[in-house]
């Protein structure tokens, strides 16, 4: 099937992360990541493994690293903890 192709991951985390660019935010960054590692981990374990035999277990190995790689963006790029973010400019004035 085609979700067994880890070529189609590793597209589809390539569109993901050429999508954070348009819309920023860094949540289509984190299931780019996810998406990219599972098409990592097929090319490693293989179209034989027991998880790319079934759809819904490599929907969850997807969901599980994206959501890894989402939290750890979240604490590498997030606000700091206690950090208040200030503006010293409106963007309205001149």
């Amino acid at each position: 099937m085609l979700w067994q192709e880890p070529w189609v991951w590793l597209a589809g985390g390539l569109v993901l992360a050429i999508l954070e660019v348009v819309i920023p935010g860094y949540i289509f960054l984190g299931f780019g990541i996810g998406a990219a590692l599972t098409g990592i981990a097929l090319i490693f374990a293989g179209p034989e493994a027991s998880f790319a035999q079934s759809l819904p277990l490599l929907i969850l190995c997807f969901a599980i690293l994206s959501l890894v790689s989402w939290l750890g963006l979240r604490r590498v790029l997030g606000i700091r903890a206690g950090q208040i973010k200030t503006f010293d400019r409106d963007i309205n004035e001149d």
